[in-house]
């Protein structure tokens, strides 16, 4: 096999999004095995059109105009592979710092939003295997907290538009309405005081949630759906690296 293609674009072009400022952190969560993707060198690391998948996702939001900080969450023993084969690949004008990740994604989050601002009213949280997110999604995410003081925060969902089956066993027991089931995406924003003080509590009360959201749930915050295209799949099998080489080259050609 050849080398991978590269998009024609893979570099930091401004998006035309216009932000209010520029008040947001994102934490890139980039610290996962990903044993079920089965490459040694990590799910992450993987190139993507000639770049490290995780370049595609720091790129998104260094574009982004709400964004004013980047934490890049990384296995410690990678921190250093992480600045020579993936930041050094990268023309960005936001500024990065690395965080390191702990032993689930919960913990990972955590110690990212150590690096997060206080005075960034802000947090969007990415994984950085949904190298596909769109500059524009992630603003319309930050819009939505920004603009409705009465959130706690809000994250990019697509519309369920498969039936669904409740099952127990092999045995289907009950076919509930796909109308109200959304597939939970990423970013997640929320305002960083909320989100710093589900975390504080997870951890007290050894609570370990699905997600970022369901830790501002759990304490009465409310949160509402942004929705996203399907396109912002996230990296789990080989196969799934073949959509996204084969949407990103689609998007820069077509």
């Amino acid at each position: 096999m050849g080398a991978p293609a590269t998009c024609p674009h893979a570099c930091t072009e401004r998006t035309g999004v216009q932000a209010v400022s520029a008040d947001t952190c994102a934490v890139i969560v980039a610290g996962g095995s990903g044993e079920r993707f089965g490459d040694p060198r990590s799910k992450q690391f993987v190139e993507l059109c000639g770049l490290p998948l995780m370049c595609w996702s720091i790129m998104a939001f260094d574009r982004a105009p709400s964004v004013a900080r980047i934490v890049v969450v990384c296995a410690p023993d990678r921190a250093a592979e992480v600045e020579k084969d993936v930041l050094s690949r990268l023309s960005l004008a936001k500024p990065v710092v690395l965080a390191a990740s702990g032993a689930t994604r919960q913990d990972s989050v955590r110690s990212g939003l150590e690096e997060v601002p206080r005075d960034l009213d802000f947090v969007a949280v990415h994984d950085a295997a949904r190298p596909l997110v769109e500059t524009e999604q992630i603003e319309a995410c930050i819009a939505a907290v920004r603009e409705d003081r009465a959130l706690a925060g809000a994250i990019l969902a697509a519309r369920s538009i498969d039936t669904l089956k409740l099952v127990e066993g092999e045995t289907i027991i009950a076919t509930p309405d796909r109308s109200f089931y959304w597939a939970a995406q990423t970013p997640q924003v929320f305002r960083t005081p909320r989100l710093v003080a589900a975390h504080r509590s997870a951890v007290r009360d050894g609570y370990q949630g699905t997600d970022d959201a369901s830790l501002v749930e759990r304490l009465g915050g409310r949160v509402r759906v942004v929705e996203s295209t399907r396109d912002n799949i996230k990296i789990t099998l080989p196969e799934d690296l073949a959509i996204a080489e084969a949407t990103l080259m689609t998007k820069v050609t077509g």
